[in-house]
């Protein structure tokens, strides 16, 4: 049977957004994923470090992946319910997960790990990530790049500046690094499709991705949500590419 606009905003507001675990979505929405791999590739740099750390480890899905963790592992994250959940998920592991406000500095001394990694951190604080860094030590991450799902954004907020899409650019954190005293030993883009097929999985990406519409809260939106759902009805579903970018940078010997 099919449910209601109104039926499909109640289940998706209902839904719980803490951590970072998108099962929610199975059979609602679809994306591609980056050719690279970030978790295999992660797990197979964290079988080879002595002492590693994940930055804004979100609910510590990622992490509690790998099949072998290094003698020292530690997590940070910044936002309380994932901070719980990260902790349950986490501590039984031998993982140490910290509460850290995501910026400067990381409460942490100098040249302590050996790799450092982060999956989609919302900010980069790159001469943070060098002073942890031991001599030969490496900063791998996933993160999102520019124009990320702008086909959803300028529905809510209509078009935006190229100043706006050029935001996350690959190149400025190429540029970032080197200033921090980093080597770039990869870098890479991707662009990948997103299929939303209901409106309640629209709402729920949006409340749990919170800097896609940063101001979204349904009854704010709610005339454009409806125009939104009318077209999924009548098309099938909407079509949005994410944008995603790899780097890894080693800090010299």
């Amino acid at each position: 049977m099919t449910r209601t606009f109104e039926e499909l905003l109640t289940e998706a507001c209902a839904a719980p957004v803490d951590g970072w675990d998108f099962s929610w979505l199975e059979g609602r929405a679809t994306e591609e994923r980056p050719s690279w791999g970030y978790a295999r590739a992660m797990g197979e740099r964290m079988a080879g470090a002595e002492a590693a750390l994940d930055i804004q480890t979100g609910g510590g899905e990622v992490l509690a992946g790998v099949p072998r963790l290094p003698r020292l592992t530690v997590a940070t994250e910044s936002w309380p319910p994932n901070l719980a959940r990260a902790s349950a998920l986490l501590c039984p592991l031998g993982v140490a997960v910290v509460a850290d406000s995501d910026e400067p500095p990381l409460p942490f001394a100098d040249e302590v790990f050996d790799l450092v990694v982060s999956r989609h951190p919302v900010t980069v604080w790159w001469e943070e990530i060098a002073r942890v860094l031991r001599p030969g030590g490496t900063y791998f991450s996933q993160q999102i790049g520019p124009g990320n799902v702008f086909e959803l954004i300028e529905h809510f907020l209509g078009p935006q500046s190229e100043e706006v899409w050029r935001r996350r650019h690959p190149d400025d954190a190429l540029r970032d690094a080197r200033a921090a005293g980093l080597r770039v030993v990869d870098l890479r883009r991707q662009r990948l499709r997103v299929e939303f097929f209901d409106i309640g999985a629209v709402v729920y990406f949006l409340r749990k991705v919170i800097w896609t519409v940063p101001d979204f809260t349904v009854d704010r939106y709610l005339d454009r949500l409806r125009e939104l759902h009318e077209r999924i009805r009548d098309e099938g579903s909407f079509v949005a590419h994410s944008s995603r970018v790899l780097i890894e940078a080693r800090k010299p010997s």
